[in-house]
């Protein structure tokens, strides 16, 4: 797997991620101690460790248990909700994620693939790689003959600053083993885009 797709060495440091907003805050010209921005910096570092628990979790854990039911046949997981931050700006991006796979014999539980998406959405992130770590890790883990992951999102750093494209999705896509196979991969978007 790539960088940082396991565990990370370090846990949130909560003192140190609020004196950062309030300095932050300070940057800006506002006054940290005034009404409404009292709590600011407790509640934007319980944000960050809620938005950003997939650094301190490993795929290996989601994915721990599987059942061996002798499924061969294509499974897919489709509307997944994706929220994540842009690794550049940290404003967030937000979408679906539709994960499909060919088991070898053992699947796992289908919460558990969301539980994956969850798990590379909550870091700093980019889409592009956010979509491969999902596909490598169920390969890694699973070990299914084939793997494809979509993933489609709005990105609020194109939508409410910069370019502000209000309209424009990002779709980033990871295909892995047999469903490299135009015909398996034709009829697994199929199943993925039908309403």
């Amino acid at each position: 797997m790539g960088p940082n797709d396991g565990r990370a060495k370090q846990s949130f440091d909560q003192q140190r991620a609020e004196a950062a907003v309030k300095e932050l805050l300070l940057s800006i010209g506002e006054d940290p101690d005034r009404d409404g921005l009292r709590e600011t910096p407790a509640r934007v570092a319980r944000a960050f460790a809620e938005n950003f628990a997939g650094l301190w979790q490993s795929p290996q854990e989601v994915l721990s248990t599987t059942f061996d039911i002798g499924h061969e046949e294509l499974v897919i997981i489709k509307d997944i909700d994706v929220f994540s931050h842009c690794e550049h700006h940290l404003t967030p991006f937000h979408g679906v994620a539709h994960v499909g796979y060919i088991p070898s014999g053992r699947v796992t539980g289908l919460s558990k693939i969301a539980r994956l998406v969850d798990l590379y959405a909550r870091r700093p992130q980019v889409q592009e790689r956010m979509t491969s770590q999902i596909a490598d890790a169920i390969v890694e883990i699973l070990n299914p003959a084939g793997v494809i992951v979509i993933i489609e999102c709005e990105h609020l750093c194109m939508s409410m600053r910069g370019v502000r494209k209000t309209q424009a999705r990002t779709v980033t896509s990871a295909v892995r083993g047999v469903l490299r196979d135009s015909t398996t991969r034709a009829e697994a978007i199929s199943l993925i885009t039908n309403r």
